[in-house]
């Protein structure tokens, strides 16, 4: 007989920034939490989005009860249009969170085909033997969430992304009251938030960018733009705040930008007066020191609006002298270099900029060490799992954890696809599961793989040569060509020497096959490609992708 366990099953989020989706699994019973996306590195040419693999829910599809939202950010939500065209499955989630979920999936044309649960902070779901209870947090996103989840073998947390703020835009603080009684009943297992446990100190709170937002509006002259995330709504709030005191009208740019602050404001997240609410088609027939602009692009993506901006190829928007643009919002990690590079430009087209090295400007929406530690010592866990952090976070997550009393052989610091298996016996983290991640290019979701993303790496570092030519099967002679065309090599024009070797080589080997008879396509083709990779190895030390095409007529 086997006995009883639950088990903690990480197919994403753990080691990496984003793509955060957690499975938890007893018996025949599965609840999977959050599931988002990552946004792709500069190696992945070409890819679009990230999105976990999830072929071990796939196989046990009968037993995956729901999807629980912790709240709507991207890299926990991001990836549900894909992962629900695998595994159809009940979701749960909280008002806002829900409406941003709504939008993707109308947009996916699956809104009618996926049950969503509407829910509130307090609210327990009960299912057969696991039940998980929403637990009002803070973060950077309103509606927010922890969840408590109910088994036979005990209490498991996860505390979602969080910070602690005592003093949250819309005034719900997060219920500290509920993680003491849990942790007081006793709890078996915490999984925590790491992206911040290497600051030092309590996190600042939102309302400080406010009075920082209404320093800088007051009595400015000329256009105020500002980038910040999409799904940042006490931000735009608090944007909005001070632009209506200034008697400013507020645009919406970008797709994102746009579809979140309507989703938003039809469901009361987001307050502004329909009069200071303008379309950016609008804003040409207003003076420009009444016009605040809300655009995408703060982690400096190419094609969004302040990028776009920046480098003039926006369709609506132009730069004036006057204008002042914001910045608010950090570098995810990685994105450093993307984001200067747009600041710098904005610095050439002679206007001001701010960013958060210059003004309180962004607030982190995660918690710093010493609300970790609050955390900690509220719920008092038998076991703990840092979740949410590249490895050196969930690291120090775990270091944090044994400082504070912790047994270390009751610390898992995991890596995706490892289980946490906790039974009356204890927890062990022997076994390992299936992951990996698809690639979302275009309307294609897993058709891009490694062997694609390799041509495309070879193809960008140097560059393709195609010869072409033709043979006639009858007299086994060249009737046209070679022609040589390159992309990403060279210039032809100016390597004639280059390009007329690589006729005289392809030319070569074709017709050495061709007197003995061989008019076998696979060995031509890699005779002609193998003599001249080595020839332009030998004259360039570059390797280009050589595509011979042999036709016959």
């Amino acid at each position: 007989m086997n006995k009883r366990s639950v088990k903690i099953i990480p197919l994403g989020g753990l080691g990496e920034i984003g793509k955060n989706i957690t499975a938890i699994e007893y018996n025949d019973e599965i609840i999977v939490i959050d599931c988002g996306v990552s946004f792709p590195d500069e190696q992945m040419y070409g890819v679009d989005l990230v999105i976990p693999e999830i072929s071990y829910l796939i196989e046990r599809k009968e037993n995956v009860k729901g999807l629980f939202l912790t709240h709507g950010h991207e890299d926990h939500i991001g990836a549900i249009p894909y992962i629900i065209q695998q595994l159809n499955m009940p979701i749960y989630a909280t008002k806002l969170t829900l409406g941003l979920v709504k939008s993707k999936l109308k947009e996916h044309n699956l809104l009618d085909k996926t049950i969503l649960n509407p829910v509130n902070s307090g609210d327990t779901i009960k299912l057969n033997e696991i039940s998980v209870e929403f637990i009002r947090s803070t973060h950077s996103i309103a509606d927010s969430c922890s969840l408590a989840i109910f088994t036979p073998m005990g209490t498991i947390i996860h505390t979602g992304d969080f910070k602690i703020d005592y003093t949250p835009i819309d005034g719900l603080v997060m219920d500290l009251n509920r993680f003491s009684t849990l942790g007081n009943e006793g709890v078996l297992l915490l999984l925590a938030d790491s992206t911040n446990v290497e600051r030092e100190g309590h996190s600042i709170s939102e309302k400080v960018i406010g009075e920082t937002l209404n320093r800088i509006f007051a009595n400015k002259k000329g256009r105020i733009i500002v980038a910040t995330f999409a799904s940042n709504i006490h931000r735009m709030q608090q944007i909005a705040n001070a632009s209506i005191k200034e008697n400013r009208k507020i645009a919406f740019s970008g797709r994102s930008m746009e579809n979140v602050s309507q989703v938003a404001m039809e469901l009361g997240y987001l307050h502004i007066p329909e009069e200071s609410v303008i379309s950016i088609d609008d804003i040409k027939n207003y003076p420009n020191e009444n016009i605040t602009i809300i655009t995408t692009g703060s982690q400096g993506e190419a094609m969004a609006g302040i990028s776009r901006i920046a480098h003039g190829t926006h369709k609506k928007i132009e730069i004036d002298k006057d204008d002042l643009f914001i910045i608010s919002a950090s570098p995810i990690p990685g994105n450093d270099k993307i984001i200067s590079k747009v600041i710098n430009q904005l610095f050439r087209q002679g206007v001001d900029v701010i960013y958060e090295d210059l003004e309180d400007i962004h607030v982190s929406g995660h918690a710093y060490k010493e609300e970790l530690k609050l955390i900690h010592t509220l719920v008092k866990p038998k076991y703990f799992m840092p979740v949410h952090g590249e490895y050196r976070h969930l690291k120090h997550h775990s270091d944090l954890a044994i400082k504070l009393g912790m047994d270390p052989k009751n610390v898992f610091t995991l890596e995706t696809g490892q289980v946490l298996e906790i039974s009356k016996d204890g927890a062990n983290s022997s076994q390992k599961v299936h992951t990996g991640v698809l690639y979302v290019d275009g309307i294609g979701v897993g058709d891009v793989g490694n062997i694609v993303l390799r041509d495309r790496r070879y193809l960008a570092n140097d560059g393709m040569v195609i010869i072409v030519l033709a043979i006639d099967r009858d007299t086994y002679g060249i009737v046209a060509g070679p022609d040589v065309i390159t992309r990403g090599f060279i210039y032809a024009r100016e390597s004639e020497d280059l390009i007329n070797d690589i006729k005289e080589i392809s030319k070569i080997e074709v017709e050495k096959c061709l007197e003995d008879k061989v008019l076998e396509w696979p060995v031509l083709k890699n005779s002609v490609k193998k003599s001249v990779e080595n020839h332009l190895y030998h004259k360039t030390k570059r390797r280009p992708s050589v595509f011979p095409i042999i036709m016959e007529v």
